[in-house]
């Protein structure tokens, strides 16, 4: 801090005049660095500076550099901008006053008084101008030509209307002629000036009517004070609030704002709403310098598509952009510019030494404002854009309500998933594992169901997906393992002499879990079922898309007695020589193998090869000590030649559909029904 003040204390001398000696302005900059320091608001600090009458404009100039938290080193500006204005102002009205006073006073009050007006005239910081009623400047102090960068006698020279400036407020030109026909007496507002120079000048602009003594209007008096770099330091924050400070697009916040001004004064809107394909892949291998200079190119691809008043281009996030068009001629024209994107976007890119290509998927919307709202137009250009990518990238979609509500009821349901997990509407139902030598249970393959409060009982087709997208498997997927295990714990102790075993689907989310073992053996702790009752249901592609970190989980769980299967082998990568290596116990074939043996004395060349690989796989198996479970079974003759081919278990409709736990209990007992005797 002490470091602060002394370099502080070094820069303001170098401003002019400071009407404070060195100890006193020692002083007053430590204090005011404290109140930094403490958080304070920086308005009252830069007021305090004005009030110290340290109000050169190169004070500010060389304390705000010194300020490293941009946002405090804009508190600072604006408050003391505000209380310059307001000591500003309060000169002004001193001026007024003693300029309508001297023009209402008798002749020798205006004689006696004329000096010290004039001295105040023509050595004011604030510029002032006199003007006649039909608009000839007739007198300026030089603070006022010095502003413009005219002298005194070029400005005496021009009329009202030659300072007017394209930016000028609506309206303002109608409040000037107001008080030049007496209707108004006091004028104020920010105005821009032109410059000599070709440029521009804001200034707080206070002009006055003075009458004479018969009160008709007489002449006008402006007042005008410099607040051009305090604009400058706000248009630069409030840039950065609407921008992008990336690629300089407007930002979410602005498009959005934008889209509320289209809704208002447009009789239609189109949207596209785009993502890059594959940009996370350049960002892990490139780097993301080179990630971040290929959405400035694409930005600037983007934009040069904006290239009519209607159309505006923006970034949302990401790689996310939206390009807004202002009444669109109709869904033709939104898709041209769709295509003309596409095309714009897949030209190649030169990053740096990198040439690089990059697609997009779009989603298009063209719709009345009346018939939608600018929320509801953005999820609907996000859900379409989501298809596009699902429909396989680089392509842009149009719109479709109907496909819109089907999607907005799969996100619906997504979103509803784990306040349904917390209220209990999944519940878990299980299907026998019968031998096929005798047609009795083995075990049970444990699958969960949604009961929804609205919708009924949901598949696992419906939600698993979803679950998996969203993150909540690994909930879902804990939960089933805890009741089937809970469940698998109370039919042991119910029916001792004859073990039952559970098979829980576990998902690639799941074994992915660094804390999973431990998680299984945390359940089968607290239910109490011996773990060589637990089979765990992994699919051939989870196993081989691991990456090798989940087969030391998996060799973990086996040396706690734990048995692994393979679900729905024969769809996936097939890789038989993982089986040597894994601990697998169990293989579950796939029901499009099984399904080929529905009929074979009509079988056709496609089932012979069926039936020949099931015989091929139950072999190998055996010859590893590997088990083998036919999933999907539905007919006698499937059940009868997969015995004959030596399959071990079998599981499908022909012996039971999924059922709760109390009504699967009596097809458990040694003593119950075969299955053989259910048609």
């Amino acid at each position: 801090m002490t470091d602060f003040v002394q370099l502080w204390l070094q820069k303001i001398p170098q401003t002019g005049f400071v009407p404070l000696d060195g100890v006193d302005l020692e002083a007053l900059l430590q204090r005011l660095a404290d109140r930094l320091h403490q958080g304070t608001d920086g308005r009252e600090v830069g007021a305090e500076l004005v009030r110290a009458h340290l109000t050169d404009p190169e004070v500010l100039a060389q304390t705000l550099p010194l300020i490293a938290d941009r946002e405090l080193a804009g508190a600072v500006a604006a408050g003391y901008a505000q209380a310059l204005r307001q000591a500003t102002m309060a000169e002004q009205e001193q001026l007024t006053r003693a300029v309508l006073q001297g023009h209402a006073s008798v002749e020798r009050a205006l004689r006696a008084s004329e000096s010290r007006l004039r001295a105040i005239f023509h050595h004011a910081a604030i510029g002032i101008g006199v003007s006649t009623m039909d608009g000839r400047i007739v007198r300026v102090n030089q603070a006022f030509a010095d502003l413009l960068g005219y002298t005194v006698d070029e400005m005496c020279t021009m009329t009202v209307p030659q300072l007017a400036h394209p930016s000028d407020p609506p309206g303002m030109w109608q409040l000037y002629e107001e008080m030049i026909r007496g209707e108004r007496d006091h004028v104020r507002l920010e105005k821009a000036y032109p410059r000599s120079d070709g440029g521009a000048v804001w200034t707080d602009l206070t002009s006055s009517l003075i009458r004479d003594e018969q009160g008709a209007p007489e002449l006008t008096i402006a007042m005008v004070h410099d607040i051009t770099e305090p604009r400058r330091l706000q248009e630069s924050l409030e840039h950065q609030a609407t921008h992008d400070p990336l690629t300089g697009l407007p930002n979410r916040t602005m498009i959005a704002a934008h889209l509320e001004r289209i809704f208002e004064t447009a009789g239609r809107v189109g949207l596209c709403y785009l993502d890059l394909d594959g940009f996370k892949r350049i960002n892990d291998t490139l780097g993301h310098l080179v990630g971040d200079a290929l959405l400035v190119a694409v930005a600037e691809r983007l934009a040069g598509c904006a290239d009519e008043p209607c159309r505006v281009a923006g970034r949302m996030s990401g790689d996310e952009f939206v390009l807004a068009v202002r009444d669109p001629s109709g869904p033709d024209e939104m898709r041209a510019l769709a295509e003309r994107m596409l095309t714009e976007l897949t030209r190649p890119y030169e990053i740096g030494r990198h040439h690089l290509r990059v697609s997009a998927s779009i989603g298009v919307v063209d719709s009345d404002v009346g018939a939608t709202t600018p929320a509801e137009l953005m999820k609907a250009a996000d859900l379409t854009l989501y298809v596009a990518k699902s429909e396989g990238r680089a392509r842009y979609v149009m719109y479709d309500a109907d496909r819109n509500a089907r999607q907005s009821a799969r996100y619906a349901l997504a979103a509803a998933m784990p306040d349904a997990l917390d209220r209990g509407e999944f519940s878990v139902v299980y299907q026998p594992l019968v031998s096929l030598a005798d047609e009795r249970p083995r075990g049970v393959e444990a699958l969960v169901r949604w009961q929804h409060p609205l919708l009924g009982e949901l598949s696992p087709s419906t939600f698993i997906p979803l679950a998996e997208e969203t993150g909540v498997i690994v909930a879902l997927g804990r939960h089933v393992l805890e009741q089937a295990c809970a469940q698998a714990a109370d039919w042991a102790r119910r029916l001792p002499d004859t073990p039952i075993f559970v098979s829980v689907n576990i998902t690639v989310a799941q074994a992915h879990e660094p804390a999973f073992p431990s998680e299984v053996a945390k359940i089968l702790a607290d239910t109490g079922l011996d773990p060589r009752l637990l089979v765990l249901e992994l699919t051939e592609s989870a196993i081989m898309d691991t990456d090798g970190a989940p087969l030391a989980a998996l060799d973990g769980l086996a040396d706690r007695g734990i048995r692994i299967a393979i679900d729905d082998f024969g769809t996936g990568y097939s890789n038989l020589a993982y089986l040597r290596r894994l601990p697998i116990h169990i293989l579950k074939l796939a029901g499009p193998f099984v399904d080929g043996l529905r009929n074979p004395a009509s079988a056709s060349e496609g089932a012979a090869v069926d039936e020949q690989i099931v015989e091929t796989i139950v072999r190998l198996a055996h010859a590893l000590n590997i088990t083998v479970t036919a999933e999907a079974v539905e007919t006698r003759l499937q059940a009868d030649r997969l015995r004959q081919l030596g399959c071990d278990t079998g599981q499908g409709y022909l012996f039971s559909r999924p059922l709760p736990p109390d009504a699967i209990l009596p097809l458990l007992h040694k003593s119950g029904p075969r299955f053989a005797a259910h048609p």
